[in-house]
């Protein structure tokens, strides 16, 4: 049975889009067949796949909005396994498009329902906010992985996002439950990195995922070749880290 998995954050510069990635990029090469969503108008996740912007006939925008068919807005990898839906700079709309609409908190998981038997997963990256796009991703998810920069204003965050979480479960998706929180941009030399850790870890207890994601420049540099971290360097710290929570992740499928 498939798993859906939003990645969601409404803090920008957390390693939420790299997560996305590189969580589907290893879920595919641990032969799960996967599907990235890019529900961000930046378009990161599509550029972070070597996708060229300008040459895509139908995005995610088009899915949500004009009734293009999902399996029509899809398209191969380089990476055996792993199918995108991309996006560009017209979402930028569509939040404000969406509030007219009928069940628009629930245009993606109706866009999803044709194709979930393709797929063992489905990784959505949520843009940074807590709009309606966000609200979709997490309609139509069964887990929320957020992840969590060791920094301070990124805790004051936290509250907001699982608070989030847990009305749209009320509300929307009786099923949505937390895939984890994921600590990320680790930086083991700061004395602040190791108290956000422990403070996270304190209070969430079993919900933090015991991978922690480094602060590493080869994370970096790979979106700007287009790859993800495990095809641009695969013995870099970053992929060690990235590999580890493609297992964390398949774990909890048991």
């Amino acid at each position: 049975m498939v798993r859906i998995i939003a990645v969601a954050n409404q803090k920008g510069g957390v390693g939420k889009t790299t997560t996305a990635v590189n969580l589907a990029a290893g879920l595919a090469l641990a032969e799960r067949r996967t599907l990235l969503i890019d529900l961000d108008p930046q378009g990161n996740a599509t550029t972070g796949l070597g996708v060229n912007k300008t040459s895509l006939q139908s995005t995610i925008y088009h899915v949500l909005l004009e009734g293009v068919r999902l399996e029509d807005a899809r398209i191969k990898t380089d990476i055996q396994l792993l199918d995108l839906v991309p996006a560009d700079i017209d979402l930028v709309g569509a939040e404000v498009e969406l509030v007219t609409m009928d069940d628009r908190e629930r245009r993606l998981k109706q866009a999803l329902a044709p194709v979930k038997d393709d797929y063992d997963f489905i990784i959505i990256d949520c843009p940074p906010s807590l709009g309606l796009l966000t609200l979709n991703a997490l309609t139509a998810a069964d887990r929320a992985l957020v992840p969590l920069q060791c920094e301070y204003y990124s805790m004051e965050g936290l509250a907001h996002i699982l608070r989030t979480i847990g009305l749209v479960k009320e509300k929307l998706n009786p099923r949505l439950e937390i895939e984890g929180v994921v600590l990320t941009m680790f930086d083991g030399r700061t004395s602040l990195a190791a108290q956000v850790k422990n403070e996270v870890q304190g209070h969430l207890g079993g919900q933090v995922m015991q991978t922690i994601i480094p602060r590493n420049i080869r994370i970096t540099e790979a979106p700007s070749y287009g790859k993800p971290i495990m095809h641009y360097d695969l013995r870099s710290p970053g992929s060690a880290a990235y590999l580890e929570l493609t297992k964390e992740v398949l774990a909890h499928e048991r």
